[in-house]
C-alpha cells in the first residue's frame, strides 16, 4: 500500500473520532432545553471564562457557553497582576479577545475586577503614599473602563473590601488613601464610561454582620451621589450553608438598598473545608489529607442527589425574587475548571458545578430547569 493514501486515511478517521467526541459530550439536540432560554425572562445565567476558552483553544467548554450561558466574566484576566503588570504597561491582548468573544456571540459582559486587594501586581506593594497611589488607581481605572467604553455592561468595580465584621478591610488603599479611595472609585469608572453599570462584589454577604457593613458602604456612596448600581453576592456555597432564609434575607435587605441584586461566582461545594472555614479569601492555603478529599474518582449518587435538591432550593429563591436579580453567574463552565479543585487546599476533586468534567449536564442542572417546568 502507498504510504500518502494510508496517511490521508488515517487522518480522516482521528479526525471523524474528535468530532464524535465533542458531539457526545456537549451537543445537545436543537430544541433542547438550555439554561439561557429556561431562564431568558428571568435573569442573565452566565459563566466566568479561563485564558483556554477565551482563546479558543478549549473548543468544548466554548460551544458549551455558547448553547448554555448569556452572559460572561473574565476569571482572572483583568486583574490587575494580569492586565497592569507594571506601572506603564498594560496588556490588553486577552482582554480584547475577551470582549470580541462576547461580541461576536451577543453576550452580556462583566468587567472583573478593577480594584482589589489580592491578585495586584509586584510592583504596586512598592507604592508607599496615598497621593502615589491615587495616581495610579485613576490612571488604572480609567485606561482600562475607557477602552471599553460603550462595549462591556458592567464593571465590578470594587472586589472584596470588608472584613467578616463589615469593617473595611485593611488593604493597600485604604492604609494609604484611607476610605476615600472607594467612593474615588466608583466617581472613576463612571467618568470612564456612564453608561456601564457598577458593581460592588464581595464573599459571605449573606452573613449578617458584613450584610450590615456592606449596607453601610452603599449608603454612604448613596448620600454622596456616587453612582453605584448594583451588589455582587458572591454565592460561594455549601450544601448547608449559608441557610435558606440568610440569603431571601440579604436579597431583600440589599434590593431595599434600590440596587440591582446579581448572584456572582456561584458554586456549592460538597468537599470539607478546614476548620468550617467560610469565604473565598484566595491567600488561605491548607494542607491536604484523604479526609478533605473525599471523592477523588467520582462522587457518589447520594451527594449528587444533595447538591441537586441544595441547587433546587436556592433557585427557588432567586425565581422568587427575580424582579431583584438582574444576574446569575457560575465561577466556571465544568467541574474540572473550578478553582475550588484547589482552594483552599491544592489537589483536591471537588464537583461545585451544574457540568461533570465530561461537560455532560449533572442532576443539579435538571433540578433547576424543572423549576420552571422543563423536563431535560
Amino acid at each position: 500500500m502507498k504510504l500518502f493514501p494510508l496517511i490521508l486515511l488515517t487522518s480522516t478517521f482521528l479526525l471523524c473520532m474528535v468530532c464524535c467526541v465533542e458531539e457526545t459530550r456537549n451537543d445537545l439536540p436543537a430544541n433542547a432545553p438550555t439554561l439561557k432560554n429556561t431562564f431568558e425572562a428571568d435573569f442573565y445565567v452566565g459563566a466566568a471564562l479561563n485564558r483556554e476558552q477565551i482563546n479558543g483553544n478549549d473548543s468544548l467548554a466554548l460551544n458549551l457557553v455558547k448553547k448554555e450561558f448569556n452572559s460572561i466574566t473574565p476569571e482572572n484576566i483583568m486583574k490587575w497582576m494580569h492586565i497592569h503588570p507594571a506601572p506603564d504597561q498594560y496588556n490588553f491582548e486577552m482582554p480584547d479577545k475577551f470582549v470580541e468573544l462576547g461580541e461576536k456571540n451577543n453576550l452580556h459582559m462583566v468587567g472583573h475586577t478593577l480594584v482589589w486587594h489580592s491578585q495586584l501586581a509586584p510592583w504596586m506593594n512598592e507604592v508607599n503614599d496615598g497621593k502615589t497611589l491615587m495616581y495610579h488607581l485613576e490612571d488604572h481605572i480609567k485606561t482600562i473602563v475607557g477602552r471599553y467604553k460603550g462595549r462591556v455592561q458592567g464593571w465590578d468595580v470594587l472586589n472584596e473590601a470588608l472584613n467578616e465584621d463589615g469593617s473595611l478591610r485593611q488593604s493597600i488603599f485604604y492604609n494609604l488613601a484611607g476610605e476615600d479611595y472607594i467612593k474615588r472609585s466608583f466617581e472613576l469608572a463612571a467618568e470612564a464610561d456612564p453608561e456601564a453599570e457598577l458593581y460592588y462584589n464581595d464573599y459571605n454577604l449573606c452573613n449578617p454582620p458584613k450584610r450590615k457593613g456592606c449596607i453601610e458602604l452603599v449608603k454612604k456612596l448613596q448620600a454622596n451621589n456616587t453612582k453605584i448600581d448594583g451588589i455582587g453576592i458572591q454565592a460561594h456555597f455549601g450544601l448547608d450553608y449559608p441557610s435558606l432564609e440568610e440569603i431571601e434575607t440579604s436579597i431583600l435587605e440589599y434590593a431595599a438598598l434600590g440596587v440591582k441584586i446579581m448572584i456572582t461566582e456561584m458554586d456549592i461545594t460538597v468537599i470539607p473545608n478546614p476548620w468550617d472555614l467560610r469565604g473565598a479569601d484566595v491567600d488561605q492555603n491548607y494542607e491536604g489529607s484523604p479526609f478533605m478529599n473525599p471523592y477523588p474518582l467520582t462522587l457518589p449518587d447520594s451527594v449528587q442527589t444533595e447538591l441537586a435538591k441544595r441547587y433546587e432550593d436556592i433557585f427557588k429563591i432567586f425565581l422568587k425574587h427575580k424582579d431583584k436579580i438582574s444576574r446569575v453567574t457560575f465561577w466556571g463552565v465544568n467541574d474540572g475548571q473550578s478553582w475550588k479543585n484547589d482552594w483552599p487546599i491544592k489537589g483536591r476533586t471537588n464537583y461545585p458545578l451544574l457540568f461533570d468534567r465530561e461537560f455532560k449536564p449533572k442532576k443539579a442542572y435538571n433540578s433547576i430547569l424543572s423549576l420552571k417546568g422543563v423536563k431535560p
